[in-house]
């Protein structure tokens, strides 16, 4: 079949004048069987199994962009919402599985991590009370882990003690990345109604 120049001329025009790309490529990965009541297990599970489905996934991109011609701006992995099946952690425990997160997210090779979070519209349980309190430290202490928490649903309401915490949690975030633009709350996202698998960072989680 015959090539038709003016496509090629469009595309041409839309990637080079108009830069035209594609914002993302993300991977879902579930964490709903790396608990051990041994953190330090873990974390070591929680590695393994993001360098086991993930290491591919900038090299798979880099193929697509090479065969259509066309950039791809952001490799991304998107988790289990944290909070989930590590319920049983403290917030000091949740800030090693951060930094986890984080080693295993540049071993791969991608830009953000997402899924620290917590789905909170009905209530809390005490991992997530400890997630919470660890999302600060957690996103000053990682460069690529992405945070976020749903706070309410038109179904359920508004869980009002979820909004002073993460009104707290947003302010203190801020203060511990302010040598470096407050950047821990560009990684963090406080919803309602969020969309379950949403893939766009700095909200995305797999599933629920």
């Amino acid at each position: 079949m015959p090539y038709d120049f003016n496509e090629i001329l469009e595309t041409i025009k839309m990637t080079e004048i108009e830069h035209f790309d594609i914002r993302t490529v993300t991977l879902g990965i579930s964490l709903r069987d790396c608990y051990d009541r041994n953190i330090e297990v873990s974390k070591q599970k929680i590695y393994d199994k993001i360098l086991k489905y993930g290491k591919n996934h900038v090299k798979y991109a880099k193929e697509i962009e090479e065969e259509f011609g066309i950039s791809i701006a952001n490799k991304r992995v998107a988790i289990t919402p944290i909070s989930i099946p590590f319920d049983n952690c403290t917030a000091e425990e949740f800030i090693e599985i951060a930094k986890t997160l984080d080693k295993a997210a540049e071993d791969i090779g991608i830009d953000y991590l997402a899924g620290f979070s917590a789905l909170v519209q009905k209530g809390f349980t005490n991992g997530e009370r400890e997630l919470v309190k660890a999302i600060p430290q957690a996103l000053a202490q990682t460069k690529r882990v992405c945070s976020s928490v749903n706070i309410g649903t038109t179904k359920a309401g508004i869980n009002m003690d979820a909004v002073l915490m993460m009104a707290n949690a947003v302010k203190e975030t801020a203060e511990l990345t302010k040598e470096n633009q407050s950047i821990g709350c560009a990684k963090l996202v406080v919803f309602c109604n969020v969309p379950e698998d949403n893939p766009f960072v700095a909200g995305a989680f797999h599933g629920v």
